[in-house]
């Protein structure tokens, strides 16, 4: 009589799929900005994928150390290095177009306290940004994501909120602006939940622009739609 074995596998669940704050445009990269990448990423790239960053190291100094998350196409940043080249600033973006306007702008104007991480702000800020080692982190015109269902796309979010504070030194801001009304109050109240921060323009309010933040086109663009901006400016307490 034969006999019917029954042989159980394992089933493998897959993993959930993280939540991404933004989606990689496959935007049109000039020549030019190709070049750049090419030639002088080795100058101001860094790999942020081999663990803590020793900014002393990498800057040749020590100095206050600046990071800008999804600086766009670096306009921002560029202004911001120029005027303060006692300062050492770091720029975090995902789309290639960007990386290389901004590294074609560092080798044309031989800037050299700037430099460049290609990835995701959240996983550089867990796996290569040390405790206590930036005086500002700055998060200007982040994707709103208007639609409700994908609010959870939002970069704002508690848990991203106190991993910047374990950043930032004592006293070190934390500073957004966007020109969509709903995220920016969104934002005040995540910000403000966060016993770790204290709002500079006082309980349940916006900031005036602080004078070191450049104009953005994408500032410009809302006010000629209308929309509001509004300036946020925490410290760490």
């Amino acid at each position: 009589m034969a006999t019917t074995s029954h042989v159980h596998t394992k089933t493998t669940l897959p993993s959930p799929r993280k939540i991404r704050s933004f989606v990689r445009r496959a935007g049109r990269i000039t020549r030019a900005q190709h070049q750049a990448l090419e030639t002088n990423w080795h100058r101001f790239g860094i790999d942020a994928e081999n663990g803590p960053l020793d900014f002393d190291k990498i800057f040749a100094r020590h100095a206050q150390r600046y990071l800008e998350i999804g600086f766009g196409m670096g306009d921002g940043l560029l202004e911001m290095a120029q005027t303060n080249p006692h300062h050492d600033y770091l720029g975090i973006e995902v789309h290639e177009p960007g990386l290389g306007r901004l590294v074609h702008g560092l080798a044309k104007r031989n800037i050299t306290n700037v430099r460049v991480i290609r990835g995701d702000a959240t996983e550089v800020l867990a796996t290569a940004i040390t405790p206590h080692s930036l005086n500002g982190v700055f998060l200007y015109f982040p994707d709103s994501w208007p639609k409700k269902r994908h609010h959870k796309r939002r970069i704002v979010q508690p848990d991203f909120v106190a991993r910047v504070c374990t950043r930032l030194v004592p006293s070190g801001r934390f500073e957004l602006a966007t020109d969509w009304e709903e995220y920016a109050i969104y934002m005040l109240q995540v910000l403000e939940a966060e016993p770790q921060l204290r709002n500079l323009a006082g309980p349940g309010c916006f900031a005036p622009r602080p004078p070191h933040r450049p104009l953005t086109k994408f500032e410009r663009r809302g006010e000629k739609l209308g929309h509001p901006i509004r300036d946020l400016v925490f410290a760490r307490v």
